[in-house]
């Protein structure tokens, strides 16, 4: 039997040659309404295509379920023309808090961004950057030396968090994850688990030396000083997920290695 709850499907695609196929056999069964009028927006394409979704509609407070038609397909459902509205209905809500950035560079210009996978820092040339940890305004570590440094939330914990050894965090943990990348000083530090109230700030020591970019998924601000880092709870995402495929399932199971 068909839902109501979710009538008015937006449908947006990536550029691919299988999402502009999916698209038009969806749009053909379904109809496509604009995304200010639509129940939810179902995205098509792979998770690169999922993060621009879920940045667009941050603030809409609109649902989000995606279908793979794309290369990596951690954030998406398995895709299928059939009984879609039928899947809306049973599909499970997650909902994740983003990051927010701000960054303040050498010309004390401040760069406002949110993220939804993890704010990172990295030098701009061929030294090492050196930096300085503050949490919730206490110094944790006057000086780390390395390629950078990421905080990560737990949807964003198994991307590039995960490729730079930081620990994968159940979606629903209310933890980030403090991550080093190619630490130099101290070598053996693999990073830390912060609570998700936690206030991050990290400083950039000799930047005329040693420039650092911070990068918030994809918004870029170099040249940085300062960068202030701390869970937005004003903006409530809310994603879909088949049964069984359930974001928490795919974090547990990313953990035991399949």
């Amino acid at each position: 039997m068909a839902t109501t709850k979710y009538q008015r499907i937006a449908f947006v695609a990536g550029p691919s040659a299988e999402a502009q196929a999916a698209l038009a056999q969806l749009v053909k069964a379904y109809g496509n309404q604009p995304a200010d009028k639509a129940d939810v927006v179902i995205a098509l394409g792979g998770d690169g295509l999922m993060l621009q979704t879920l940045h667009a509609h941050m603030h809409s407070g609109i649902p989000i379920y995606g279908m793979h038609r794309g290369t990596v397909g951690f954030l998406m459902n398995e895709f299928s023309p059939n009984h879609l509205l039928e899947r809306l209905e049973a599909a499970k809500v997650t909902v994740i808090n983003p990051l927010l950035m701000r960054a303040t560079d050498r010309h004390n210009k401040v760069h406002i961004h949110h993220a939804i996978n993890e704010v990172s820092l990295f030098r701009q040339t061929h030294q090492a950057a050196r930096l300085r940890i503050l949490v919730d305004e206490r110094e944790r570590m006057a000086e780390l030396i390395s390629d950078g440094v990421m905080v990560a939330t737990p949807a964003g914990s198994t991307a590039y968090n995960l490729s730079a050894q930081g620990p994968i965090l159940p979606i629903n943990a209310p933890l980030l994850a403090l991550t080093p990348i190619s630490p130099f000083r101290p070598r053996r530090w693999h990073g830390a688990l912060l609570p998700n109230t936690a206030f991050v700030v990290i400083e950039v020591l000799e930047s005329d030396k040693r420039p650092v970019a911070a990068v918030a998924d994809h918004d870029e601000a170099r040249d940085v000083q300062r960068v202030e880092i701390i869970a937005d709870k004003t903006i409530s995402i809310r994603m879909l997920f088949d049964p069984g495929h359930s974001l928490e399932e795919r974090i547990l199971s990313e953990q035991f290695g399949y």
